[in-house]
């Protein structure tokens, strides 16, 4: 697991590098960041990720307070997903998790999740927004 979060972490430094600026909105210490690992009954893999994205555009569509939520899947292991996910603050993130929308994804895809890990994360360079 050190060796998938080490190389989500270079990859995502290295594409930050062209795509990156800084944004006032993102510049504050009190951002919520962190990587959700997620393990996914491959036998279900696409239904869940069916909900993923309904749940992941509805998030970014009506919630002023996540400011990223970015799904990826690794190639030799497809339902090993990882999301990282960006809030305003504590306050974005809990009010995030009671959404009708959040409270649906997690409802029904509770039987597909083989395992759950929440890594809270420090920024290395607060302040940056993908473009």
């Amino acid at each position: 697991m050190k060796k998938l979060l080490i190389a989500f972490l270079l990859f995502a430094a290295a594409i930050s590098a062209s795509i990156i600026k800084p944004v006032e909105r993102l510049a504050t210490e009190n951002n919520k960041v962190r990587l959700s690992r997620i393990t996914v009954d491959s036998a279900r893999l696409e239904e869940y990720n069916a909900y993923l994205k309904e749940e992941i555009e509805a998030s970014m569509r009506l919630e002023p307070g996540v400011l990223v939520l970015y799904a990826v899947a690794e190639k030799e292991r497809p339902y090993h997903v990882t999301i990282l996910e960006i809030y305003v603050d504590e306050a974005a993130y809990k009010s995030h998790i009671a959404t009708p929308h959040f409270q649906k994804y997690k409802k029904e895809t509770l039987d597909m999740v083989q395992s759950l890990e929440l890594v809270d994360t420090t920024p290395l360079i607060p302040g940056l927004k993908i473009k």
